[in-house]
């Protein structure tokens, strides 16, 4: 691969905050409060005014929530309208009022464990709730009533947006388990209402460690089994007297979890890694006035290494196997076979060649690489 398609590395710290980034979009925040538009509001009917002589009630409904970006941590702005009637009577006058209510929500995204992202709203006060009223030239007693329904409307409006959002239904649209939608599972988490907070840092850790299993790792390299490989024909012995082919097929292979080491690996350490050994079957002919036939059972051991790239991708990483790495058992059927196979040095040049095969197969680093941003677009993250 030409050096300038070599990924380049992030760690895993990194990776969850640009997960969480690529995952939490305006369009997902809008969807997690979409819940709130058309919900209808009733507020009263209260007594105000001096006495409690005066009487409004306020009706109307939730509008559209508009939603804006802010900053780098994934804050979102959220400004959610409301439109109001307001009825005052005071002394047997009735006065009719619209209102406009804006109210002002700060998003946050946080991660929890074991996999969570949690769209976190804070509770609204009355601070967070703008209250305005239109109306015609208007006489002073109902004037005097206009501050306290404003201040009063304000608060339950806020009470009544958190009571909305505290609906079980609410916030499990607030709640996104990464790992249940990978596995197509239903989750057990969206129904909490307290979490056990982590880090961006610590969420890309757990994604690892969670997300890139060993079964999920055996699922592709057992996709291996059954690739026949041929070799050949090649010249060898002395004077190359000896032609030989080789036909044979990778068996299943075996992966096993392993850990890296401070000492043998300082900056892979931490990393998720597994064990591979490919199993491959080879029937040998050596052609030499006649054929001679050998059975090869071979080992191939790779290490993989599961690591994080710009800009969002999961890469699968190994190094090519090398031919003395290679654990070659041949067994000749003959004593001819055998005598030939020692003078033709097939061992060394079979294993070289299936070191070769195997280096094309693991050279398309495309075949193990993940993008995750892709698949955010296509799954209901």
């Amino acid at each position: 691969m030409p050096l300038s398609d070599q990924p380049t590395w992030i760690d895993y710290a990194e990776f969850g905050e640009r997960f969480v980034e690529a995952a939490v979009t305006e369009s997902r925040i809008e969807a997690a409060v979409s819940g709130m538009a058309g919900r209808g509001m009733t507020i009263g009917p209260f007594s105000v005014g001096p006495a409690g002589l005066a009487r409004f009630v306020a009706k109307g409904s939730v509008g559209k929530p508009r939603i804006v970006r802010h900053g780098p941590h994934v804050h979102f702005e959220v400004m959610v309208p409301v439109k109001l009637r307001v009825d005052i009577t005071l002394g047997g006058q009735r006065l009719r009022l619209e209102a406009v209510v804006e109210i002002d929500l700060d998003l946050h995204a946080r991660t929890a464990a074991p996999l969570l992202i949690v769209i976190d709203i804070p509770p609204v006060t009355g601070r967070d709730v703008s209250f305005v009223m239109r109306a015609q030239a208007i006489g002073t007693a109902f004037e005097l009533l206009l501050d306290p329904i404003a201040r009063m409307v304000q608060r339950e409006v806020a009470n009544r947006l958190n009571a909305i959002l505290a609906d079980p239904d609410s916030r499990r649209g607030r709640v996104f388990d990464v790992e249940a939608i990978i596995d197509g599972a239903e989750s057990t988490h969206r129904d909490r209402e307290q979490f056990d907070w982590i880090g961006y840092d610590e969420f890309g850790r757990q994604f690892f460690q969670r997300i890139v299993t060993a079964e999920r790792v055996r699922e592709v390299v057992e996709s291996m089994a059954g690739k026949p490989i041929e070799v050949g024909p090649m010249r060898t012995g002395p004077r190359n007297a000896a032609e030989v082919s080789v036909q044979g097929s990778v068996r299943v292979p075996r992966l096993a979890e392993r850990e890296i080491s401070v000492e043998s690996a300082p900056e892979s350490a931490g990393l998720v890694a597994f064990d591979l050994t490919i199993p491959v079957s080879l029937d040998i002919t050596v052609e030499v006035v006649q054929a001679n036939k050998y059975r090869a059972e071979v080992e191939v051991p790779l290490e993989l290494v599961a690591r994080a790239a710009d800009p969002l991708l999961i890469v699968i990483d190994t190094e090519p196997p090398r031919a003395r790495d290679i654990d070659l058992e041949v067994t000749a059927q003959g004593w001819r076979a055998r005598t030939l196979g020692r003078l033709a040095k097939i061992d060394a040049q079979v294993a070289a060649q299936v070191a070769a095969v195997v280096r094309d197969e693991v050279a398309d680093m495309s075949r193990r690489t993940i993008d995750v941003a892709a698949r955010l677009n296509s799954i209901g993250v």
